[in-house]
């Protein structure tokens, strides 16, 4: 069993009853002191380092509102590094707790706030949410702190570095980053180095005008060859309307006499006898 391991096991039985229970600090001499950051709320007075069954000498404590990481290279990342550098810190605890009140702050109410106190929103920061660390969940604020911290230069790659919530009402502590198994992670491979993003638009943009530049050039080309055989059509053109004036003045050429009309041929026709008159007797007068 490990530090924090044995540190949550006592807290949990000290919760559950037992007088008995604690950490055996003797055992576990080559990890401690641990550096804990927790925020600056006062109802945490009571809780450090008790909840976390340390003696006093063997506890770093570092506050601000919020319990915020703001970038691995912050003011506070700053006092965890030289509180392990100089003060032999061991392990790193990022410790939230219940009930917020940065938590339950929203921008417009920051502003306010500042408002309250005589400061005006155009002399604070543009990004307020960015600056102050405004959050809406304890638990992904701890793990986002963690996450800076643990890939901070500044830390130590064998330092562990936890994420813990306490619970403002009992005392209670649980996990939310096990920085044991954090560590002992295989270290995954350097990703393949990737050209810079500028450096790989301006190749583009570079193929892409050159692209057009050889288009636009055949299509000058092209023009240049239209406009020669325009130019030699209109020659011709012109050179035909010289001749056709001359071809007019002269006499027209006598036309070919027409061939004798062929008679179109007699029907023939087979022919009747026709029978002779016979007159009739005459009439005899009474």
């Amino acid at each position: 069993m490990r530090l924090f391991d044995a540190i949550l096991d006592a807290n949990h039985r000290a919760i559950a009853g037992d007088t008995t229970a604690g950490v055996h600090v003797a055992d576990f001499a080559s990890e401690l002191p641990v550096v804990a950051l927790t925020c600056i709320d006062a109802r945490l007075n009571r809780f450090f380092p008790g909840v976390l069954g340390l003696p006093e000498d063997y506890f770093i404590w570092l506050r601000n509102a919020g319990n915020i990481i703001t970038s691995p290279l912050s003011s506070t990342t700053r006092s965890l590094a030289l509180a392990c550098a100089i003060k032999g810190g061991r392990e790193i605890a990022i410790i939230g707790h219940t009930d917020c009140k940065v938590r339950g702050t929203t921008i417009s109410q920051l502003i306010d706030h500042f408002k309250a106190l005589g400061i005006e929103r155009t002399t604070l920061p543009d990004n307020l949410a960015e600056y102050f660390g405004v959050f809406a969940s304890e638990q992904q604020n701890v793990i986002h702190a963690v996450d800076i911290v643990r890939h901070s230069p500044l830390i130590g790659p064998k330092i562990p570095v936890h994420g813990l919530m306490v619970d403002t009402a009992t005392g209670k502590l649980d996990w939310i980053v096990n920085g044991y198994e954090v560590l002992d992670r295989p270290v995954a491979p350097a990703p393949l180095k990737m050209p810079a993003i500028g450096a790989a638009i301006g190749a583009e943009i570079g193929e892409i005008g050159a692209q057009v530049e050889a288009g636009l050039n055949a299509l000058k080309s092209s023009a240049e060859q239209i406009g020669a055989a325009a130019t030699r059509l209109g020659h011709e053109v012109s050179a035909i309307k010289s001749a056709a004036p001359a071809a007019s003045a002269a006499p027209p050429a006598p036309k070919a006499p027409m061939p004798p009309a062929v008679p179109p041929p007699v029907e023939l026709r087979r022919r009747v006898p026709v029978p002779p008159r016979i007159e009739p007797p005459p009439r005899f007068r009474h």
